[in-house]
């Protein structure tokens, strides 16, 4: 069975990642110097290329916005979180893993996605039940950054923290009545936990982290939408990574 992924970033991504590819679908006429790499890719990978109408594409995708190119791909493959944790040993790494308490929203998995991999997190932790699926939206938004980041799917998301910490992981949740993010030790290998947006946390969830933490906040809005507030974090963490 095949997925669909849509997009010039997306698709561009896949192709350059190595993912299996059946076809890709471009559309009549004369669309630029982007499509004109993604086939030219295509090509040289020996993967079929099919010309549509705008229309027939439009269908294919209900309404989504592809930008005139979509592709037939093998699904996302997980990964474990012992695939997750060898990432790190191999770049020599103290590890930087995010678990996502109930991001149901594609869209926010797939910003989510994109920070971790353009800041260094070495894996994302899903639980199977209340999560989003890796589908063709979380690979738009991520802007093809799925093929590159490892995200396991787990069971237990409270066993899961206990394990870590065993492990000697520093445990560290998001969460608006935590304290202010800039206290933390976040050099150490950390488990960054983000919550559903509205909800948060879980409760059983939240008592198994050694810490929460809050970005602190000036305007009058003191909420963040869970993508935007995921990034921020990662930032975080990348940046004292950085100064050592």
């Amino acid at each position: 069975m095949s997925d669909i992924i849509y997009g010039r970033n997306a698709v561009t991504e896949a192709l350059k990642s190595g993912r299996s590819f059946n076809k890709v679908v471009v559309a009549l006429g004369n669309l630029g110097g982007d499509i004109k790499n993604i086939t030219a890719l295509a090509k040289e990978k020996g993967i079929p290329i099919e010309r549509a109408e705008m229309k027939r594409m439009d269908k294919i995708t209900q309404g989504e916005r592809h930008q005139g190119v979509i592709a037939y791909v093998s699904p996302v493959e997980y990964k474990t979180l012992e695939d997750i944790l060898e990432i790190a040993k191999e770049k020599n790494e103290q590890p930087f893993i995010l678990l996502l308490d109930e991001i149901t929203d594609p869209h926010n998995l797939g910003a989510i996605i994109r920070s971790a991999e353009a800041m260094g997190a070495h894996g994302i932790l899903l639980p199977k039940r209340r999560s989003a699926k890796l589908n063709e939206t979380v690979a738009k938004t991520s802007a093809g950054a799925v093929n590159y980041v490892a995200v396991a799917q787990i069971g237990n998301a409270a066993q899961t923290v206990e394990n870590l910490k065993k492990e000697g992981f520093w445990t560290v949740g998001a969460d608006m009545a935590g304290e202010n993010i800039e206290n933390a030790d976040l050099t150490l290998p950390t488990l960054l936990v983000i919550g559903s947006e509205g909800k948060g946390i879980g409760r059983l969830l939240k008592e198994k982290l050694d810490i929460l933490v809050k970005i602190p906040m000036t305007g009058k809005i003191n909420s963040l939408n869970a993508s935007v507030a995921a990034g921020i974090l990662i930032y975080e963490v990348m940046k004292r990574r950085i100064k050592g």
